[in-house]
């Protein structure tokens, strides 16, 4: 199993951050998009190391054309030496709309079609395609010698996609090399009886297996020396589940437990701005009913037994701040990228 960890914060901070982790032994380094832009930010992650793998996590797709991201994601392939990983998001209507300044549509059936155009592009400087691609959003039919940038010594770029419900799950299945469910509020329940159901579909519809896409570890999972840490960080989790909780993007999650209720106070809270509010309407056992466990010592364990689906996860619960703590960070990490995993979810095989 690869094991990922996150790079941020300005630009200039990258590099320094980018060698520290491929130092540490990671497998890959991922970066958001917030307040600053992922490409660049991969763009200074690429220069500074040459091992590690590189995704963003994510990239919002629909404020730029699928033309221009095909010619960062190519261009950044090549400067890394074949290892990066485009992983889009669609973000939700009012960010693209008042935000970003562009327009909102159905994204599930937008997202497929961003994705195809991207490949046809690429399929056009690595192998002479014609430039045909027509699309209900998106229409892909010149390219001239001059706008070409010729092909590349390595693999086209994988395409991660995030994903909150079904339908971006189909299409995930569909079109995508990796799905990313979102981390911000997620629940191995709904993993399990939601997402990867509807990335199963989208396989099949597209004639394809659980080998030709990797899915990577959700779910809410605290981890902690024993039962009185979990319990610190679960309290410590109420500002991020009241943050995610309060949109309606995210309230299915919440439904799947019976959460219904607190769904509904946080949105309305959230209009009135009150924060803190907000925090404090969740409780440790709101955490608790969305949330799996494990200790430290036990990750290896538990990956196994509960992501045999997953491909790739974090380890960012694990203490590194002394020597002693690095040296068990160290013997945890490799444990866990020993953890072979069938990557297909039990039940959902084919």
């Amino acid at each position: 199993m690869k094991v990922i960890t996150g790079v941020g914060g300005w630009p200039a901070e990258i590099p320094e951050q980018a060698r520290a982790a491929e130092a540490a032994g990671f497998d890959c380094i991922t970066c958001g998009e917030l307040a600053h832009d992922s490409m660049l930010i991969m763009t200074m992650a690429a220069t500074a190391t040459e091992r590690i793998g590189l995704q963003t996590s994510v990239t919002i797709a629909f404020p730029r054309s699928p033309m221009v991201l095909a010619m960062e994601a190519w261009d950044l392939q090549h400067l890394s030496g074949g290892r990066f990983v485009l992983g889009l998001g669609s973000q939700v209507k009012g960010h693209n709309e008042r935000r970003f300044g562009g327009t909102w549509s159905p994204p599930a059936p937008r997202m497929r079609e961003y994705i195809r155009m991207m490949r046809a592009v690429w399929d056009s400087w690595q192998d002479g395609a014609p430039a045909e691609f027509l699309g209900k959003q998106y229409t892909y039919t010149l390219m001239t010698p001059n706008f070409n940038p010729g092909p590349i010594p390595f693999e086209r770029p994988k395409v991660g996609l995030a994903i909150v419900g079904p339908g971006m799950a189909r299409v995930t299945g569909e079109v995508a090399d990796i799905a990313m469910p979102h981390g911000g509020i997620m629940s191995d329940k709904y993993m399990r009886q939601v997402l990867l159901p509807a990335i199963r579909e989208g396989l099949e519809r597209s004639g394809r297996t659980w080998a030709d896409i990797e899915v990577a570890e959700a779910g809410y999972l605290i981890v902690g020396e024993d039962d009185a840490e979990i319990e610190r960080k679960a309290l410590a989790m109420r500002r991020t589940l009241s943050f995610y909780g309060s949109t309606r993007t995210y309230h299915k999650v919440l439904a799947l437990h019976g959460l219904d209720e607190l769904g509904m106070k946080l949105h309305a809270l959230s209009l009135q701005g009150k924060w803190d509010e907000m925090r404090d309407t969740v409780t440790v056992d709101d955490i608790l009913a969305l949330a799996q466990t494990s200790t430290y010592d036990g990750l290896p364990d538990f990956f196994r037994e509960h992501r045999e689906y997953a491909t790739s996860t974090t380890l960012g619960g694990v203490p590194r701040e002394n020597p002693e703590q690095e040296e068990r960070f160290q013997d945890i990490l490799a444990r866990v990228q020993a953890v072979e995993s069938p990557g297909v979810p039990r039940g959902l095989e084919m």
